[in-house]
């Protein structure tokens, strides 16, 4: 059980937030709650990552603003579900907190039958970054557009093979909604990372893969791939070329998927603490020098309200449900 708050703790916290709700957005990052030791920023996956990056960069920022330590954490495994019970059951006091993924925040509480935290185990504090999924084929799929390539699929009558990064994560379920969507059939292949499922498409071995967009350009520019798509409903700057999938097709038009990641504190942490950190991440979001960081990584800054983002987060663990329960998915968290 999460320990009592001191009382210095909740009287710093509420005194400190009416006066900041005076100032001006950029002084009210100055003057609100800050904490009194450094902070911990856990990241429920391994370095070099997006969750990681994004974690790094927030970090820093937090860091400056308040004048404390604020230290990265990365505590990965089960698909984030580690690193996120350690934050769900630590002390709510704003000293911990969790840089979330679409993974463990959203897809995992239908994909495992065990989890040890429920959504309300968290707070949402803010969405971060948003960045979409590209749709990738083998050249020799006979395709150039989305309904070319599901006119092929039917013709395959599910002999097709696609390639995921792991079981239950974002570019399966995406290939699923998509076969769901569309009713074709294909194999999946689950490979342990995206790395190892990108060589076996380039080699034809899979034929096709809902990857990270900023990865798989990379191979579609080479020559290696072809790309058909994008996963989100909006264009993206790195590649204006690329139709979002949803305007493909009519039974495409649900599919709008995009890889998000948020801050979440523990749950009972004080509205002042969690407004504080919501202000200094806006301040952080708005900032040119971090939208431009995040266009390169293919993303959006995707700041919002911790009302905004809670609606957010349960409306995906609503959508992920459907299209999990719908494929038959469950497994344990080892």
């Amino acid at each position: 059980m999460p320990r009592r708050l001191s009382r210095r703790t909740l009287v710093t916290a509420a005194s400190a937030w009416p006066a900041a709700t005076l100032l001006p957005a950029g002084l009210q990052a100055e003057a609100a709650w800050k904490p009194g030791a450094g902070t911990r920023m856990v990241v429920p996956a391994a370095p070099g990552g997006t969750t990681d990056i994004v974690a790094r960069l927030l970090a820093a920022f937090l860091q400056q603003s308040w004048g404390q330590s604020c230290v990265v954490d990365n505590k990965s495994g089960a698909g984030g579900v580690i690193g996120s019970t350690e934050v769900a059951k630590a002390n709510p006091d704003g000293q911990t907190m969790l840089m979330g993924n679409i993974g463990p925040q959203s897809i995992a509480y239908s994909l495992y039958r065990n989890m040890p935290y429920r959504p309300k185990s968290l707070i949402p504090v803010s969405n971060v970054i948003a960045a979409p999924n590209v749709l990738v084929v083998h050249p020799s799929v006979p395709a150039n557009t989305v309904p070319e390539f599901v006119a092929w699929l039917r013709a395959q009558n599910g002999k097709a093979s696609y390639a995921s990064s792991g079981t239950g994560q974002s570019p399966q379920l995406s290939g699923a909604w998509f076969l769901q969507l569309t009713g074709t059939k294909a194999r999946h292949i689950p490979y342990r990372g995206a790395a190892p499922a990108l060589q076996d498409l380039t080699a034809g071995v899979t034929q096709f893969f809902f990857d990270n967009l900023t990865t798989g350009i990379e191979f579609v520019r080479a020559g290696k791939l072809r790309a058909l798509g994008i996963t989100s409903a909006q264009r993206n700057p790195l590649t204006p070329e690329l139709v979002p999938i949803c305007e493909t097709m009519p039974e495409l038009k649900p599919f709008d998927v995009s890889t998000w990641f948020g801050v979440f504190l523990p749950a009972g942490t004080p509205r002042p603490v969690v407004d504080s950190l919501n202000t200094q991440m806006k301040v952080w979001l708005d900032d040119a020098k971090t939208k431009d960081r995040f266009k390169s990584m293919a993303g959006f800054a995707a700041y919002g309200t911790p009302e905004q983002f809670d609606t957010f987060v349960n409306a995906q663990i609503a959508l992920w449900k459907g299209v999990i329960d719908k494929e038959g998915l469950k497994l344990d968290v080892n």
